[in-house]
């Protein structure tokens, strides 16, 4: 195995990973921008009220895009035990 070969599964591995996060975390983003403006336009400064809107956020971003997620993650594992052979040459 190649520093070449490591350095490609790590990098396709990123690559996977920070798609797979990249809808979670928007969503958590743009709500927490629209509550934090919600709270400065109205003088409300409560810590708390931003975690059941973005709960409720991520709940449906995971309701969405889970089963685009869980075959990206499946398809990416697969190909990963299928070139097992060839990176151990």
């Amino acid at each position: 195995m190649t520093p070449e070969t490591i350095m490609t599964v790590g990098r396709q591995t990123l690559e996977v990973t920070v798609m797979l996060a990249a809808a979670p975390l928007l969503a958590a983003l743009a709500v927490g921008l629209i509550i934090s403006l919600f709270q400065a336009a109205t003088q409300i400064n409560e810590a708390t009220l931003s975690f059941i809107p973005k709960l409720l956020a991520l709940v449906v971003v995971m309701i969405v895009m889970g089963p685009w997620m869980i075959t990206k993650l499946v398809d990416y594992t697969k190909r990963l035990y299928e070139s097992i052979p060839s990176l151990i040459e």
